[in-house]
């Protein structure tokens, strides 16, 4: 198809999207209809189907040239790289999980092991284009009249508008990737090398492309480090039988594809999959390797949210209740062994996923600060609530533990604060005068009632 027919194609869905979002009622809550979700607040699936947005999910153009794409805001992660890869150029950020759209992570957050050269995937965008609240839809960039909109997009999840054509930056790529599994068994070991290997951007006087790390327990520990390989001795294959995260304990050194690095957590959802049986050899060997990714674990879990099937069995066992703890949070690197100390005490749930990143410019709902090194600590899965205690008693710790040490919370899953307490770490003095310009009727939700009061 040429760049004519397809801008074309572009066209004629923003025109069907304008005239559908024009005939909802006022009054009626607008929300995207979407085949698949990574977020962890549940609605109730009984809800309006929502906005159709399902003509904006294709890769307009790849230009190897300017190492830039046109991408529409519904793009899988997947699709884009597969566009892209071809041409020997990936996004700056891609997320760890296929099913993550360009919109998503950048209206969200995303984060992975480039992050700590390149920060999160919306400081690789260089314009947008955005269906806004009232209707309306503008181009954005760094320097135009919607500049403030521009910056103020990331992490407001929807509630300012929706991104229907991003243009972003592309990196160069090599065919291989060559891994390093550093052990620490000290957390200020680890936290001091992330920390260095973050403001050099080397180890041991070698150019670093990846890095990122894995915490099984509070002796032991990992920094994965990978650098870009025109050729390597053999590649490890972690999409069938074999499973990634374990091999960190096992090697330490390997090499991936491009392709199967970049998707190297995407089989077993990190390491989420030993939920389901995954993990167990006998069961591995009957999944087919094509529903080993994350999208089926994530609807295993939502057919288990809506039926409560493990609650049922686990209560007529007699054993307590469990909290689910599906968060990402950020801490400044130096703030990391307090965080870790805090977490296998009250928590004690493992392995926890480390990533580091630095902010290349300040982006005001999640004001991280510009140039200073953070750490992801992302952990996912439940643990039993103490006797007499809350249902969230573990994420309203986490949430307090994480604000002490100067962080901040991912809003994809649960959150907890009060209305006032959510407004200072979010910026909503910056929040509000972009509601009042570019939703001044609240046809979209509020950032807090979405992510906190979960409507």
């Amino acid at each position: 198809m040429t760049e004519l027919a397809v801008k074309g194609d572009h066209q004629r869905a923003v025109d069907a999207l304008r005239r559908s979002y024009a005939a909802i009622p006022a009054g009626t809550p607008v929300r995207l209809a979407k085949r698949t979700s990574n977020l962890f607040r549940w609605r109730d699936p009984a809800e309006a189907p929502g906005l159709d947005v399902s003509g904006f999910d294709r890769v307009l153009s790849v230009d190897p040239g300017e190492r830039t794409a046109q991408v529409q805001g519904m793009t899988t992660y997947e699709d884009l790289v597969a566009a892209t890869l071809p041409h020997g150029l990936m996004p700056t950020v891609v997320p760890q999980l296929k099913t993550i759209t360009l919109g998503g992570a950048v209206t969200g957050l995303g984060i992975e092991s480039t992050s700590f050269r390149e920060g999160l995937p919306h400081e690789g965008v260089l314009e947008m284009e955005i269906l806004t609240g009232n209707g309306e839809i503008v181009t954005a960039t760094r320097d135009n009249e919607h500049a403030d909109l521009f910056f103020g997009f990331p992490n407001s999840y929807g509630t300012l508008g929706y991104t229907l054509r991003l243009k972003i930056e592309l990196r160069p790529v090599s065919p291989y990737v060559r891994l390093r599994h550093l052990r620490f068994t000290d957390a200020a070991e680890l936290a001091k090398a992330m920390g260095e290997i973050t403001e050099s951007r080397t180890f041991e006087g070698e150019s670093v492309d990846f890095l990122d790390g894995t915490v099984f327990s509070a002796g032991e520990q990992y920094i994965t480090l990978g650098f870009f390989a025109d050729s390597v001795p053999y590649t490890s294959d972690y999409t069938g039988q074999q499973i990634y995260y374990r091999s960190i304990q096992e090697r330490s050194v390997d090499f991936l594809t491009v392709h199967d690095y970049i998707w190297r957590w995407d089989t077993d959802w990190f390491w989420c999959s030993g939920a389901f049986g995954v993990q167990n050899p006998t069961v591995r060997r009957l999944w087919p390797d094509k529903y080993k990714r994350s999208d089926v674990y994530r609807k295993l879990v939502a057919y288990d949210r809506r039926y409560h099937i493990v609650a049922r069995a686990e209560r007529w066992r007699g054993l307590r209740p469990r909290e689910d703890v599906i968060q990402d949070i950020e801490v400044p690197v130096e703030r990391l062994p307090e965080f870790l100390e805090f977490f296998h005490a009250k928590v004690g749930m493992s392995p926890i996923w480390l990533c580091p990143l630095r902010a290349k410019e300040r982006w005001p709902l999640y004001p991280l600060e510009a140039g200073r090194t953070y750490v992801n600590a992302g952990f996912w899965g439940t643990v039993r609530i103490p006797p007499g205690q809350i249902p969230e008693h573990h994420n309203r710790l986490i949430e307090r533990r994480v604000a002490a040490l100067d962080g901040h919370k991912s809003l994809y899953s649960t959150a907890f604060y009060g209305r006032d307490e959510f407004w200072r770490y979010y910026d909503g003095e910056t929040y509000r005068r972009l509601k009042g310009t570019y939703d001044p009727g609240e046809r979209l939700l509020d950032l807090y009632d979405k992510c906190v009061r979960g409507r």
